[in-house]
């Protein structure tokens, strides 16, 4: 990996559907332990050394291969609309090499009984493609996660 790369960037939009209220799925990234068990992908850990959920505040976490967590991030709290919307933005480095740096909207929308949910992940990698491609695959699994947890799958 190398920050000599020429800068990559991309947009990432995802949209899911849960069979749950609106309350209780804003209520799962609310919560960093429950935010913790459905949103890293089933290989990979994700450890919460600070978080302060709230429009300012900001949580501090590692992440990573269960054996190595090497990956160290911060996620900066803009704005949250609670049962509606948070926009935060994230670093993302390892070995002291920033990796990527993101721009996150989650919007939370009712959908009769259960609740729509729009990602939308604004990024620069500074280590090519593929830090993009593992956003976005690392986003999808939690959201599918997150669906399996809200049924009692997970």
């Amino acid at each position: 990996m190398s920050t000599n790369e020429r800068p990559q960037h991309a947009t990432i939009t995802l949209e899911r559907t849960y069979r749950a209220p609106l309350e209780r799925v804003f209520s799962e990234f609310a919560d960093p332990v429950a935010r913790a068990r459905w949103s890293a992908p089933s290989n990979d850990v994700l450890i919460y050394d600070q978080t302060e959920f709230r429009s300012g505040g900001r949580d501090l976490f590692g992440c990573g291969p269960k054996n190595d967590p090497k990956f160290r991030g911060e996620t900066f709290y803009h704005l949250i609309v609670p049962n509606r919307r948070v926009v935060s933005s994230e670093t993302l480095d390892v070995d002291g090499q920033r990796l990527a740096v993101s721009l996150n909207t989650l919007d939370f929308e009712p959908a009769g009984e259960g609740t729509n949910l729009k990602v939308t992940v604004q990024m620069v990698s500074f280590v090519g493609a593929g830090m993009i491609e593992g956003y976005e695959s690392g986003n999808k699994g939690a959201l599918e996660n997150l669906g399996c947890h809200l049924s009692g799958q997970l």
